[in-house]
């Protein structure tokens, strides 16, 4: 019986991945493989952000994110002018070509302002932050291992929801089974409807001695068409931008 049930095993491996762990300790084995040395709190550095879509348009964003200063920094170029939006902690400054003071028709026309400020901090920390940032407060792991086949390939899958004033979004994390590296996340905001999106994740850049992945290319759940592609890019010198 005993061997019976390795076969089993063997034969239907996606049926028996999730076994034995727990959600807790899946994000735990996860966080090892991406931080082993939990740099993420004290992560302080820059990178790019290449954005390409799928009718060919490149945008770059330059972003820096200082945890220890609880400050971020998103720089990008339109229309050539250069865009600069900072938040420390709850302050807000925005600047185009360097100037802080900012009309708002110039704010309208380049579609920056502090709520969208605000919202960039918390959408590129959250997801370079990731998987640590599911320790956040607020954060709901479901205990129950998934698993699951998804896009050809086999998965440890974890089902993260949030409290109510954190999110109503429902995701799910696809972890290596064997290494624990994340390798791609979804999100649904009725997971009834089948909207949302999914993300598929490939390679690796290692800035502060976290594994961050470098390509992540965005589709929708409900037809699997594609949305286009973002690159990591961390810089040679790997200094903190000045605010």
């Amino acid at each position: 019986m005993k061997y019976l049930f390795i076969i089993i095993c063997f034969i239907h491996a996606t049926g028996c991945l999730g076994q034995g762990i727990s959600g807790s300790e899946l994000l735990d084995k996860a966080i090892e493989y991406h931080d082993p040395n939990n740099n993420w709190h004290s992560f302080k550095n820059d990178f790019t952000v290449t954005m390409e879509s799928p009718k060919g348009d490149i945008r770059k964003s330059l972003i820096n994110i200082d945890r220890p200063a609880s400050s971020f920094k998103l720089t990008t170029n339109m229309a050539g002018k250069t865009l600069e939006q900072i938040m420390v902690r709850d302050t807000c400054i925005l600047k185009i070509d360097g100037k802080a003071i900012i009309s708002e028709k110039d704010r309208a026309t380049h579609n920056i302002s502090c709520e969208r400020s605000k919202k960039m901090r918390d959408y590129y920390t959250y997801l370079y932050g990731l998987p640590m940032k599911l320790k956040d407060p607020g954060t709901l792991l479901d205990p129950l291992v998934d698993t699951k086949t998804f896009k050809g390939k086999n998965y440890l899958v974890l089902k993260v929801t949030y409290s109510k004033e954190v999110g109503t979004d429902t995701w799910y994390f696809y972890f290596n089974p064997s290494s624990y590296a994340m390798e791609a996340y979804q999100f649904f905001h009725d997971e009834s409807k089948n909207d949302g999106e999914y993300i598929l994740l490939s390679g690796e850049e290692i800035i502060n001695n976290v594994k961050i992945p470098k390509t992540r290319a965005w589709y929708y759940n409900k037809n699997d068409q594609y949305l286009g592609t973002d690159i990591l890019s961390k810089l040679s010198q790997g200094k903190p931008a000045r605010h």
